[in-house]
């Protein structure tokens, strides 16, 4: 069994909502609610789920752009909040990087590549000039670019080429999880499968865990080891990857399915109806009781809207579903 990197135990992010010239708190919005989750050392965890289901914020919590309001992250069993700064410089941000969803965004126009690279190494070590272009020459080849190509600017590139040289700089300092903000989701399809391999062989390369945040099933399927399935901050199905996709138990999972290209063809072949939820996600300032997703639910019972379902382990994954308690 894999070592883990990275827990996540009862990850909680609230933001208060003020009103008035005194600014007195009237309400919170229910970002992230209490989730928890393991990333592999080695293997890839994917958050799945509609905009809004707070996919982006966990992400952010584990970079540490946002303060936890309660729960607490363990990285090689520490806990990354009783880290001192320069512990927290050394032994985490180096070591847990990110490549954003947007490789158009993402870098200074202005900066060369090789200096784009290069920024991380020559912010967090000690290394020279020369070790550091000897080292963007490295990158730059392990992800398939020319090291003759580190003096041209991002304009230079293609939208693929970018999102290439996005990892590299993530790389730069060997870290050891690297949190991927759907990383092909802005590219064209042509080039999606390229860079997902590259990521693949990357992983295996380095033992890179990833934490990947998307919304295109097919992209989770190909690259993940472990799914975790949101709606409204909490999580519905987490388990194995092919565990979850081939036979979900929640019906929010089975709808994000049925809307998918993972449709499997024997059921187009026998005419099954797609699942099609009504109406929006509810707002996470004024959740709904029970289960959160019986607003929307095809199969919702009376039991949905006054209880919160006991998320616990069925069929080789664990499940929040009144469909599946006993």
């Amino acid at each position: 069994m894999a070592d883990i990197l990275l827990e996540g135990k009862n990850l909680t992010k609230y933001y208060p909502v003020t009103k008035g010239l005194l600014q007195r708190t009237v309400g919170y919005v229910r970002a992230i609610d209490g989730i928890s989750f393991t990333i592999e050392d080695g293997k890839t965890l994917s958050l799945v789920g509609e905009s809004g289901a707070g996919k982006t914020t966990v992400a952010k919590m584990i970079l540490l752009l946002e303060k936890l309001t309660a729960g607490n992250i363990l990285f090689e069993g520490n806990d990354v909040y009783r880290y001192s700064k320069s512990q927290i410089k050394t032994k985490y941000r180096q070591r847990v990087q990110s490549v954003q969803q947007n490789p158009w965004s993402s870098m200074n126009p202005r900066m060369r590549i090789r200096d784009i690279i290069g920024e991380p190494l020559a912010v967090n070590t000690k290394m020279s000039k020369v070790q550091i272009r000897a080292r963007v020459a490295e990158l730059l080849e392990n992800v398939g670019l020319s090291p003759n190509q580190a003096s041209y600017y991002p304009h230079e590139f293609s939208g693929g080429q970018r999102q290439r040289i996005a990892v590299a700089r993530a790389l730069a300092l060997n870290p050891s999880l690297v949190v991927l903000d759907e990383p092909v989701s802005a590219l064209d399809v042509s080039i999606r499968a390229q860079i997902m391999n590259l990521l693949k062989d990357l992983q295996d390369q380095y033992n890179l865990s990833y934490l990947v945040i998307a919304h295109n099933l097919a992209t989770v399927r190909f690259m993940s080891h472990t799914v975790a399935i949101m709606y409204l901050g909490q999580i519905v199905e987490y388990g194995k990857t092919d565990n979850v996709l081939r036979s979900p138990l929640h019906p929010y999972t089975q709808a994000l399915i049925s809307a998918s290209t993972l449709t499997l063809p024997e059921d187009q072949e026998q005419g099954v109806e797609p699942i099609v939820l009504s109406g929006e996600m509810p707002s996470p300032l004024n959740p709904p009781p029970g289960c959160r997703f019986h607003t929307r639910c095809p199969v919702a019972m009376d039991i949905c809207r006054e209880e919160i379902p006991e998320f616990k382990e069925v069929n080789n994954r664990f499940v929040s579903c009144h469909l599946h308690t006993e």
